[in-house]
């Protein structure tokens, strides 16, 4: 493998210094297999993808930072492109089950590939619209597919209403920027957490997770 490709993953191990040794092989795996993908299906910009661990996967992980998922919970990754927010979730969290799901087939395509390549056997991939799905969930995440009150729209009745975390159970979305006319719209109450306070970086200093309960 690529040492060139696999270096920028120590920004993953910087924040989070008590991987296994097996977690990190996984990390240090995504840029070259998002790179070999990318060539065929563009799921991430490629002017992007060198910022692939500090744009995608470190981003993917503050959610991280707001909640530790206990084993044996279910969690709904809504619009999931490449694979984000689930993939570096299901690396982290491997006794916790996600559905990855997309409407987009050919980007589906990448998700099961990639996850087959990392052995990630708590990940399932599928090709449907949120709004179809007949499963239950104990949270949903999702990377700014939609504004909150549509994706709460789209989702919360897929939602057990059971919770065994300190946050309830609900969805917990990755936004940036304002986001007032999105909770005022949602007409709910929403907690949000700053990431910049976690991965003091200048890419997230209007990075932000947002929590609404269901």
């Amino acid at each position: 493998m690529n040492d060139s490709l696999t270096a920028p993953a120590d920004v993953v191990f910087t924040f989070f210094p008590e991987l296994t040794e097996k977690q990190q092989d996984q990390f240090k795996q995504l840029m070259p297999l998002y790179a070999e993908w990318n060539e065929k299906i563009n799921v991430i910009s490629r002017k992007d993808l060198p910022n692939l661990y500090v744009h995608h996967v470190l981003h993917s992980l503050g959610i991280a930072r707001v909640i530790q998922f206990k084993s044996g919970v279910t969690i709904l990754d809504v619009g999931t492109g490449g694979g984000f927010p689930g993939i570096p979730l299901a690396i982290l969290f491997p006794e916790v089950q996600f559905h990855l799901v997309d409407s987009i087939g050919k980007k589906i395509t990448v998700v099961k590939a990639i996850a087959r390549s990392l052995g990630l056997l708590n990940v399932t991939a599928q090709q449907i619209r949120a709004e179809e799905l007949k499963g239950s969930y104990d949270f949903v995440v999702s990377r700014a597919v939609a504004p909150l009150a549509t994706l709460y729209r789209w989702v919360h009745r897929k939602v057990n209403k059971q919770s065994h975390h300190h946050l309830p159970n609900g969805l917990l979305l990755l936004k940036g920027g304002d986001l007032t006319q999105e909770i005022n719209e949602l007409k709910r109450p929403c907690r949000v957490f700053s990431l910049y306070e976690h991965f003091p970086l200048p890419f997230f200093e209007t990075k932000k997770v947002v929590h609404a309960a269901v």
